[in-house]
């Protein structure tokens, strides 16, 4: 005599699955917000000193310097990949509201999704990494390899660029919840 397990229904019901829907394209319109904002933060970021470098009598050598994300390689990654985000969240969201309600996608379409989803997270995780590692090199220098800080001379260009990286912190949060529900919806779909 053998029991068979009764089969336990994964399918969301349609007000379920409207909820969660509508719930995904919060989380992307937020990520959205944080990634396009820690992009043009970043992108937008400049600040021009001028300092005294030496002296030659009592007459000062001033020197203008200007800090910009464009000198370091770590914060153009970081500007490039959180444009690249917020443009695929905001495309993602286009298909949301426009293409999900005319389409059935069958498949390795509903994969699609929440593999472009993972591939985001990966570049903006490793843009803001890096951009963090720059950050805090900045701020307290590396005495070992005899570089020095610059925050105590462009305060403001270090204070954009941390909000920059809290912002793409935040989005990066945001995008890994968006993909755990996507890949949960998966699970639900098969």
């Amino acid at each position: 005599m053998s029991r068979e397990k009764p089969e336990v229904e994964n399918n969301l019901g349609p007000a379920t699955h409207s909820k969660m829907n509508l719930i995904t394209a919060l989380l992307r319109l937020l990520a959205f917000l944080a990634t396009l904002s820690a992009t043009l933060v970043m992108a937008l970021n400049k600040q021009t000193k001028t300092v005294t470098v030496a002296t030659i009598g009592t007459v000062p050598v001033n020197a203008t310097l200007t800090a910009n994300f464009q000198h370091t390689p770590a914060f153009v990654f970081f500007v490039i990949a959180n444009a690249n985000a917020s443009l695929h969240n905001l495309l993602m969201l286009a298909v949301t509201f426009v293409g999900r309600p005319k389409y059935k996608f069958k498949g390795f379409a509903p994969l699609a999704i929440p593999l472009l989803d993972m591939a985001n997270v990966a570049i903006v995780s490793g843009g803001a990494s890096a951009a963090g590692f720059m950050g805090q090199l900045g701020r307290d220098g590396n005495s070992h390899a005899k570089w020095n800080k610059i925050c105590d001379k462009f305060e403001t260009f270090c204070d954009r660029s941390g909000g920059a990286i809290i912002a793409s912190f935040a989005g990066l949060t945001l995008m890994i919840i968006i993909c755990s529900i996507s890949i949960a919806k998966l699970r639900n779909h098969a």
